[in-house]
């Protein structure tokens, strides 16, 4: 007998009611496999190569008593499973004749092979790759075995171990472990030892011009597995594989019942086949469990109480109530005066002796509260000048008319919504919140920003048509104050707005020169400082203001026109900006409203997370740069 089953690998195997036997050695065969059944025993029997039994003379003793039995070729019978698994070394030291060798030995295992052994394949180099689960489809092991390639280190441990998981757990199992080098992984020699003998799998080596160091793990890997250790020279290596094959096709079932005596669940089976030419017979002998234990019955599974699961809904309403409620909050809290009263309601409460200060109901006004909402608004800018100050410049130059504390309340009120969408949307997701906040932060400046940057663009290139009529104005007799008048009401937007400012300034008190100054300081327009400073020195020296300003037109026009050639020349450069600063934002949410299950995992891993932060600075010095070049000062 080659080994003893360990204790804890018999009570395994009592357990799975599959024998994991040894290999065990009798006078000259050996058992491979015993399978305990209800009715009796299935043992696998590797027959010698020199001889020849008769399967009609066997005999089987379980514990010294015998018990009858018949034998039967195992391909024939096939009721045992027999699965073997090549692991075969794909690493860059194989190349050459040495891989072709390999490939050729591998595949005259898979002809030589029984037909009712399922193959399995595992290839080993810098990486592991199951690249065939057990099957007995032919065909399919040898175009996998001629697909194989070559590739660089030698993680042969790793490779045992994958060879013995999908070779699994039922029936004779049986790894062919092939490799020329010594292993590069990191996994130790005693782990992979311990996880063979632990599964119970027949593990042959064939070490290829392998050293002394390189053979002797080879060796503890084998006896681990109660295989052998073959060593083998390329030419000698398509023989190593057919004599493997051939010991598979030798192998012999022989089925018997458990005599009655026997009580015990491990005994020691003796299988003695007679040959038919009178030689010695083949005895094959191991101590292994022969009853086939029921298995324990499996505890109820554990439930853990995990108490009333709300539905999805519940979600997206309490996002909304909170919302709500949010509103609700800054609704009462702003503080309410007392409403007005008109002449009719005071004569009313005077009659029926209530006091003038007192109210008739508790029903909130909606006009009074929004107009309390905006005086709060307004403390709070009075006592921050600067965000007052910036707020109305934003204003002003995108011509809206909304004043400072009521675009403090559109603000915040978008800001709000902003981030109840984003938690609807992201589903609870903090992250997606916070972003859908930022943007309710930023939003709204931008579109300021985008609403003056238009306004600004569309003024300076009315400004030549203006000055042109201004110019037509003066010359015609009226003065600077009924040329502006003129403007205001044959001019277009933004200009007939703005020069209409300039006059209610100047009936304010204001002077004209002023007033002008302001527009474009509102504007920030270069061109119209000019057109002011010209004025300014008309009025101090003298001179054809309406000549001036026809040339300064003039010059404008000449301007404008350059700079719509280079907007026109730079235009595919803005373009390919924008798409390529906008691609990727967009798709990612295209990516999210359409497969979110995909893409989630960028905003719930902390290493997506770091990923989005990433590729968002990358990004964003992308589009600084690019904004640069394609951005050409006229």
């Amino acid at each position: 007998m080659r080994r003893l089953l360990l204790p804890r690998v018999a009570a395994l195997a009592a357990a799975l009611a599959v024998l994991v036997p040894s290999a065990a050695l009798g006078a000259d065969g050996s058992i491979t496999h015993v399978e305990p059944t209800a009715d009796g025993l299935q043992v696998l029997v590797a027959v010698p190569e020199d001889a020849e039994v008769d399967l009609g003379s066997v005999t089987v003793t379980v514990d010294g008593v015998e018990t009858p039995a018949t034998a039967a070729p195992a391909e024939a019978a096939a009721a045992v499973r027999r699965t073997t698994v090549l692991a075969i070394d794909t690493s860059n030291s194989m190349r050459g004749d040495r891989f072709g060798s390999a490939k050729a030995a591998a595949l005259a295992f898979v002809r030589t092979a029984p037909k009712d052994v399922e193959i399995g394949i595992v290839s080993f180099a810098g990486t592991v790759d199951e690249v065939l689960a057990p099957t007995t489809d032919r065909d399919a092991a040898r175009d996998v075995i001629r697909a194989l390639t070559l590739s660089q280190e030698t993680m042969l441990h790793d490779g045992v171990l994958a060879a013995v998981e999908l070779a699994g757990d039922e029936g004779q199992r049986s790894l062919l472990v092939l490799s020329d080098g010594a292993d590069t992984s990191d996994t130790p020699l005693e782990d992979v030892t311990t996880t063979v003998e632990e599964a119970g799998v027949i593990l042959d080596v064939v070490a290829l011009d392998q050293g002394d160091a390189a053979l002797a793990a080879l060796g503890e890997l084998a006896a681990a597995g109660d295989g052998r250790l073959v060593e083998a020279t390329r030419t000698a290596l398509e023989e190593a594989f057919s004599q493997e094959a051939d010991a598979l096709a030798r192998q012999v079932l022989v089925t018997a019942p458990v005599p009655s005596g026997v009580t015990a669940s491990q005994a020691t089976v003796e299988v003695t086949l007679g040959t038919g030419s009178g030689d010695e017979p083949v005895v094959a002998q191991a101590f292994t469990t022969v009853q086939a234990s029921a298995a324990p019955a499996a505890p109820p599974p554990v439930v853990a109480d995990e108490g009333w699961v709300p539905p999805s809904w519940v979600m997206y309403a309490g996002v909304g109530t909170l919302g709500v409620g949010l509103v609700a909050l800054v609704v009462l809290l702003v503080p309410r005066g007392p409403a007005p009263l008109t002449a009719e309601q005071r004569l009313t409460r005077y009659t029926d002796g209530a006091t003038p200060g007192t109210s008739g109901g508790s029903r909130v006004d909606a006009d009074q509260a929004l107009a309390s909402a905006k005086d709060a608004a307004a403390t709070v800018l009075r006592r921050n000048k600067s965000l007052d100050a910036r707020i109305t410049h934003r204003l002003e130059g995108a011509g809206s008319e909304l004043k400072s504390s009521e675009w403090l309340l559109v603000h915040a009120a978008v800001f709000v919504v902003a981030g109840l969408v984003g938690l609807l949307l992201g589903r609870g997701n903090i992250v997606i919140g916070l972003l859908f906040l930022v943007l309710g932060g930023l939003g709204p400046w931008l579109y300021l920003g985008v609403r003056r940057s238009r306004r600004r663009k569309a003024f300076n290139s009315l400004l030549p048509d203006t000055l042109q009529l201004m110019s037509g104005s003066l010359a015609a007799g009226l003065s600077l104050a009924q040329s502006v008048d003129t403007i205001v009401r044959e001019g277009a937007d933004p200009v007939a707005t703005e020069f209409k400012r300039v006059l209610v300034e100047t009936r304010l008190g204001v002077p004209l020169e002023d007033a002008l100054e302001g527009v474009a300081e509102r504007f920030e327009s270069k061109d119209f400082e000019w057109v002011v400073m010209a004025i300014k020195i008309q009025r101090q020296v003298g001179g054809n203001l309406a000549e001036l300003l026809d040339t300064v037109a003039a010059t404008m026009r000449e301007r404008e026109y350059l700079r719509r050639q280079v907007a026109a020349l730079a235009a595919e450069g803005k373009l390919s900006a924008y798409v390529l600063g906008g691609l990727p934002p967009v798709f990612m949410l295209y990516l999210f409203l359409t497969q979110r299950d995909y893409v989630i995992v960028m905003f719930t891993e902390p290493l997506g997370i770091l990923m989005l932060v990433g590729a968002a600075v990358i990004l964003s010095v992308g589009a600084f740069w690019m904004s640069k070049l394609v951005k050409v000062e006229v």
